[in-house]
């Protein structure tokens, strides 16, 4: 008897120094999340095959503390996110999550996007919004008669999180094969390629309701020293100047050189014009690259590749200029800013996700990072300033 009483106690202490553990944790966690300048959230690979979601807050000094109830599951790898809600898609449905106060995730809805383009295949790929979150766009890969690519829009219910189907671009093209960047008005949005070496800088105007019309742009592009320019990705600043990627090849398909950064000006009616040149587009160390993405203030220019990630000066209408060197040499696949002066990476291949505070004049890697994630797919940053 004494020694079944004897145990209970033990039991009982430990429970009572558990609640106190946990009661100390979630304290923590509150007083972190109420400082936290913004929440992340990375899709990834289960050793099931299925996908889940990791959530962190992000202090101010860019480290991290995990959500509550983080990794949160879900069903698609591609990921983005509006100051209410997240959504995600699995290349069929679009999949719509309500955000907590303190970021955790609840799913709300869903929308068959595949079955909307009519073709019984092809589906949505690379979520992105607009600049006031208003709308959600995907790029419908192979959704034109199984061979092009178009953009879908969706309206979104500010209420509910729900997607209502807006339409899709009449213009369709295996050379849409980004997302679009929309310029500092919002009226506006820009992407490029070089399908089978074709070269192309291509546009979108936004009409109120966020429904896309082509602008049919045909903008110049840079004569090359030798060969010619590929480009490929495309970020716009806060106003209405876009940074384009232009690789030289020497047939369309084959790199010779390194990757310059030229600069664009869109004007009243969306057309862009440029005054870079060989001589003063800057070049890139990142490799081949995966993503480039201007900072909130329009200062900075992310630049992501094979190679590793580096920062550039944004001098709006002028030509960028090099900031830093190789932030990171794993190869980089995608990249965010919150508002904060924070810059966050993943890096599939390596599995890790890179944190960095990066302003005009200075430059580092912030406590704890680079985070090791299991199977990491793609990343989206709510920021909360």
């Amino acid at each position: 008897m004494n020694h079944r009483t004897k145990g209970l106690g033990a039991i009982s202490f430990a429970a009572s120094a558990f609640a106190i553990l946990f009661a100390t944790g979630a304290s923590l966690y509150a007083q972190g999340a109420k400082s936290a300048v913004a929440y992340i959230y990375v899709s990834s690979g289960t050793s099931s095959g299925g996908e889940q979601i990791n959530a962190y807050a992000a202090a101010p000094n860019g480290t991290f503390t995990p959500v509550p109830g983080s990794p949160f599951a879900e069903n698609g790898a591609y990921i983005t996110v509006s100051k209410k809600w997240l959504f995600s898609s699995d290349t069929v449905d679009i999949y719509s999550f309500s955000i907590a106060a303190n970021g955790a995730l609840t799913k709300v809805s869903s929308i068959n996007a595949q079955e909307l383009n009519g073709y019984n295949d092809g589906g949505p790929v690379n979520l992105f919004l607009d600049r006031t979150g208003a709308t959600l766009y995907d790029e419908d890969i192979y959704g034109n008669n199984g061979a092009n690519n178009t953009y879908q829009f969706f309206d979104v219910n500010q209420s509910t999180g729900a997607l209502s189907f807006l339409g899709a671009t009449t213009s369709a093209s295996p050379e849409f094969e980004t997302p679009l960047s929309f310029i500092g008005s919002n009226v506006a949005g820009y992407g490029s390629s070089c399908y089978h070496g074709f070269q192309n800088i291509y546009g979108f105007s936004r009409s109120g309701d966020g429904s896309l019309t082509d602008l049919n742009l045909n903008p110049p592009i840079p004569v090359a020293a030798t060969g010619g320019y590929c480009p490929y990705l495309a970020a716009t600043d806060k106003t209405n100047d876009v940074a384009v990627s232009l690789t030289p090849t020497e047939d369309g398909m084959t790199v010779i050189g390194p990757t310059q950064l030229g600069v664009y000006t869109a004007d009243s009616s969306g057309n862009l014009a440029t005054t870079s040149t060989y001589e003063n587009m800057p070049k890139v160390a990142a490799g081949s690259l995966n993503a480039m993405v201007a900072s909130p203030s329009g200062k900075l220019l992310a630049v992501a590749g094979s190679k590793g990630l580096q920062i550039f000066h944004f001098n709006g209408a002028n030509p960028l200029t090099h900031y830093t060197y190789l932030l990171a040499t794993d190869g980089i696949d995608q990249i965010l800013w919150d508002n904060d002066n924070h810059l966050y990476a993943i890096s599939q291949s390596a599995g890790k996700l890179y944190v960095f505070t990066v302003t005009p004049v200075s430059f580092g890697q912030a406590p704890g990072s680079p985070h090791a994630i299991t199977s990491p797919g793609y990343i989206a940053v709510l920021p909360r300033m």
